[in-house]
């Protein structure tokens, strides 16, 4: 990130205090310092913060001595000292982060920079709650045993990134009622948070990859836009004023609900064609394995006129539930992102694009079409995300709410 002034102002409610019992709240305005803007000197964050320099250094002192931070080479060529510029230390703490997928279960472990340190994947026909009980258990405790020893007691975390509600897609999931309505009376948020050491966290699975790039993403994004986010099914989060916004019951940005017009006239929710479930039914249909989506999500090795007719389709759905959105809220950009290609996902970029223009934008103002930047890790890294901003990072700055655990009261 660059180091112009302007991205280094803090908003006046996130300076710090001197006062010695905002300590906490000191280390948190430090950690989400460093976490956008990299590595600063101590006199950089005491005029950033507005802290003292006695008390920044007292809390670098205190942190680096902790294993929070870390000293990077001085800075020569000045008059005085050497600036030191100090940084996030990656093995400083680390968060695990389960996807829970309508065709796969994935677990990751994130370092305190934000990369990926491990990743397990199990394939399934549907999402059982016993079945994710047990994967995330054995997940976890695999990926922390791959970590050195003295580095196990700094797993901060555990967040899951889940589909609400899943008993309502049995038919599209293709399984059985019954067994979908196990979810009903689960609770793998609580179940878990008694068997692990550590806390854990739930939100939605496509509000947690829109949480995924405001926390690791692109840092050149408004602070109002919508974020369409396609796997399975399609999904999306909101953002107001820089900050996730995900309602009472977390389901805030549930995008794939919003009724559209199909190409034969008729008013469908935005799944039925912005969804990879849609694109398995063409497969399908054309007698192909509706599976090859879910292969290798770095290349499709589905014919073009079929990917083609479904990213018209899904293009022109978007540019519909755009519209829609942009009647509330004046957003200034929709972020599209997703478990698909990079190239198909430019595509559908331009395709959105163009669609978007032949809409009836009388009234409103048409937002900048943006493209997500973590593509098939968001969902992932947005559940990791949670531990890792209630932990370490001031709520409003992270985007994730001051309230997580409560996201998972669904």
């Amino acid at each position: 990130m660059s180091d112009t002034p302007d991205q280094r102002q803090l908003p006046h409610t996130m300076r710090g205090s001197n006062q010695s019992g905002l300590r906490a709240w000191n280390e948190r305005l430090l950690f989400t310092l460093l976490h956008r803007n990299g590595a600063m000197p101590k006199a950089d964050i005491a005029r950033v913060t507005g802290l003292s320099a006695q008390t920044v250094s007292v809390i670098i002192r205190a942190l680096e001595q902790d294993g929070f931070l870390t000293k990077g080479e001085p800075v020569r060529g000045r008059i005085g000292q050497p600036s030191v510029p100090m940084s996030l230390a990656a093995d400083g703490a680390f968060f695990l982060g389960l996807k829970i997928g309508r065709r796969s279960s994935e677990m990751i472990l994130i370092d305190f920079h934000g990369s990926i340190r491990g990743r397990i994947v199990r394939r399934h026909d549907w999402p059982e709650p016993e079945a994710a009980r047990e994967f995330a258990l054995s997940a976890a405790h695999e990926l922390v045993q791959r970590l050195p020893k003295p580095h196990r007691e700094r797993v901060a975390g555990l967040g899951i990134a889940q589909p609400f509600q899943l008993w309502d897609w049995s038919s599209s999931l293709g399984a059985p009622q019954m067994i979908m309505d196990h979810w009903r009376g689960a609770d793998l948020c609580g179940d878990l948070s008694q068997a692990l050491p550590y806390p854990v966290f739930m939100r939605n699975d496509a509000s947690a990859a829109c949480g995924a790039e405001l926390v690791f993403g692109r840092t050149d994004l408004p602070r109002d836009f919508v974020y369409f986010y396609i796997g399975f099914f399609i999904g999306g989060g909101v953002v107001l004023n820089g900050t996730l916004h995900t309602g009472e019951s977390g389901n805030s940005g549930a995008l794939g609900s919003m009724p559209i017009r199909a190409p034969d006239g008729k008013r469908v929710q935005l799944i039925e064609l912005a969804s990879i479930y849609g694109l398995e039914k063409r497969l399908t249909t054309s007698g192909l394995d509706p599976d090859l989506p879910w292969q290798d999500p770095n290349s499709w090795p589905i014919p073009d006129d079929i990917i083609t007719e479904w990213l018209e389709n899904t293009a022109e759905a978007i540019a519909q539930a755009t519209v829609a959105c942009l009647a509330v809220i004046d957003f200034k950009a929709v972020v599209i992102d997703g478990w698909f290609p990079a190239v198909i996902r430019d595509k559908l970029l331009t395709m959105v694009q163009t669609a978007t223009l032949r809409q009836e934008f009388a009234g409103l103002t048409p937002p900048a079409i943006r493209a997500g930047s973590l593509g098939i890790d968001a969902r992932a890294l947005g559940a990791a995300a949670l531990p890792l901003t209630d932990r370490f990072f001031i709520a409003s700055d992270a985007g994730f709410g001051s309230s997580l655990a409560q996201d998972a009261l669904h």
